[in-house]
């Protein structure tokens, strides 16, 4: 917990020393991708746009020379597309690894633009609703005792609500809250199936093409804390923005790369060296 309090502080104090009024007419995006690290942003896609995405999350950094600092390990691998219905709804598909107890993922999302952005005397706030479904293609066990008995089709599956709030403070700052309820459809027996949480974003632009970005998420779960095993996932990284393309390169605790895989289920933790490398190369193509 005082971690991601100086956490939280490292946020919102660049928001003191940085923020003024933007001046132009438009507040142009909040962030420049769909994603942060973890989390989705407030962004969207244009109509009739399609973003190719590829993720990768290596082992840990603590594992040293013998799997070259995890890089010959893989603790989640994403691929998938999000495609612009509108200029306000996003629709996605994804398949991932999976770092939690459910591997071999089928990810789909929903993400709609309630409210842009605007200058003084507008909106203050951007604000988007997301929805995550998720399907486990694990192949099903004989032991009841296991998550992976599915004695239902329904086990299978978990959802994520997030309400994305965001606020661009100046042309080289953005923030964002990210409330959060997961739901699992089965859990261990001293698991609740609903957990509440709050995430945290931001992004500072360094340069026209550089910005570093960085989040974290809390969950609200009296069985997940230290004493237990888990901990809150937090990410840092470098955003590369090279006009088509969108690329990332992060380290996190996190193993999942999807919210209902990694909010519930992060058991690293950063003061152990327990985070890992990742990247995501993003590309957007006009249909």
């Amino acid at each position: 917990m005082k971690i991601f309090l100086i956490i939280i502080n490292c946020c919102i104090l660049p928001i003191f020393l940085l923020a003024q009024e933007i001046p132009s007419e438009s507040i142009g995006r909040t962030f420049k991708d769909t994603r942060i690290i973890n989390t989705h942003s407030t962004e969207g896609l244009a109509k009739k746009k399609l973003d190719i995405r590829i993720g990768h999350r290596f082992g840990d950094l603590k594992d040293g020379w013998e799997t070259l600092y995890g890089l010959e390990n893989a603790a989640d691998v994403l691929i998938g597309a999000d495609y612009g219905i509108t200029d306000k709804l996003m629709v996605g598909l994804n398949r991932t690894k999976g770092g939690g107890p459910l591997t071999a993922l089928i990810n789909t999302t929903v993400k709609y633009k309630l409210l842009s952005q605007k200058v003084r005397g507008g909106t203050p706030l951007s604000i988007s609703l997301l929805f995550v479904n998720t399907i486990s293609t694990l192949k099903r066990v004989d032991n009841p005792e296991s998550l992976a008995y599915f004695e239902k089709f329904q086990h299978r599956m978990s959802y994520t609500f997030q309400v994305l709030l965001a606020r661009k403070f100046a042309d080289a700052l953005s923030f964002q809250l990210t409330p959060a309820y997961t739901y699992r459809n089965l859990v261990n027996y001293d698991d609740t199936n609903g957990m509440f949480s709050l995430g945290i974003a931001t992004r500072v632009q360094i340069t026209k093409v550089l910005g570093l970005i960085a989040d974290a998420a809390i969950p609200f779960s009296a069985l997940r804390n230290a004493d237990n095993g888990y901990y809150f996932p937090l990410g840092v990284g470098l955003e590369i923005d090279t006009g088509g393309h969108i690329f990332q390169i992060n380290l996190t605790n996190a193993r999942g790369m999807v919210s209902t895989d990694y909010l519930p289920h992060t058991k690293s933790n950063w003061l152990d060296g327990e985070f890992r490398l990742g990247f995501t190369i993003s590309r957007t193509f006009n249909l």
